[in-house]
């Protein structure tokens, strides 16, 4: 990414509201959209390991949608670099769903998530790379 082109902090904070936002609507056509055709995508811990290409990402989606519910996510912090930015953030909703593994059996569920992301010049999302808060996750969703 050159200089001249490199995406401001308020263009990368609109591309990652549209995402959290498609997200929040389970909307795994829109979530795809804001993702480079080539995006690798990597969710620290799934099954799969990193995928590339939006079709390699899209089965990661279809099962959150069917797992957790009424999501919404709160940034707390970001940080920017020349073409990435870092994103703390908490998601909170239920779990109706297997999130994770776990059973969720509708419970309420929160956990903090670290999105790293990098974006191509055209603003759309090439790397997405996320930790979330597994142990929050098990505090909440005991498998009792």
């Amino acid at each position: 990414m050159s200089l001249e082109s490199a995406l401001t902090p308020a263009q990368m904070d609109a591309r990652m509201d549209e995402h959290f936002a498609f997200e929040a609507a389970d909307n795994v056509a829109g979530v795809l959209a804001t993702l480079a055709e080539d995006v690798e995508h990597d969710i620290v811990g799934w099954p799969t390991g990193p995928t590339h290409g939006r079709a390699g990402a899209q089965p990661f989606y279809e099962t959150l949608f069917a797992d957790l519910a009424d999501g919404r996510v709160e940034t707390l912090r970001r940080l920017y670099g020349e073409g990435f930015m870092v994103d703390d953030s908490m998601w909170r909703g239920r779990a109706p769903g297997r999130p994770f593994g776990l059973e969720g059996r509708g419970r309420p569920l929160e956990f903090r998530l670290l999105h790293v992301v990098e974006f191509a010049d055209s603003g759309a999302i090439r790397r997405e790379n996320v930790w979330l808060d597994l142990a929050a996750i098990l505090q909440q969703l005991p498998q009792d």
